[in-house]
């Protein structure tokens, strides 16, 4: 499957995370990231790299896992990096990430943090 197209704003990743996860597109999503990005899911046990974060999003897709869409909370920008967050569909904590522009002017993750109580 692997959606080829980018986010052109940072508050974009979220949404399409949940919806190439959502889809059983773990390459989809894990495109969104740099390749040197981490992910600190679980939190105690962060993952660095695009495949080991595909690794960490097909065990989800896999165990059924789907994510509820979740309104962004206000981004904070600074050049060409961007805190974006969003309260869990759940409403059990936040999630946090950190953006980079990319040369094409589209944005990827860098540091996620997808649970913060």
């Amino acid at each position: 499957m692997s959606a080829t197209i980018g986010a052109s704003h940072p508050e974009d990743v979220t949404r399409l995370i949940t919806e190439r996860l959502n889809a059983g597109d773990a390459a989809g999503v894990a495109a969104l990231y740099e390749r040197e990005a981490v992910l600190a899911y679980p939190v105690d046990r962060p993952v660095k790299g695009r495949e080991a974060i595909r690794t960490i999003y097909q065990q989800m897709i896999d165990a059924g896992v789907k994510f509820g869409f979740e309104s962004p909370l206000p981004t904070v920008a600074f050049e060409n990096l961007a805190l974006t967050s969003s309260r869990s569909a759940d409403n059990t904590g936040v999630r946090v990430q950190v953006l980079r522009r990319q040369p094409d002017g589209s944005w990827q993750r860098i540091i996620d943090r997808p649970e913060v109580s």
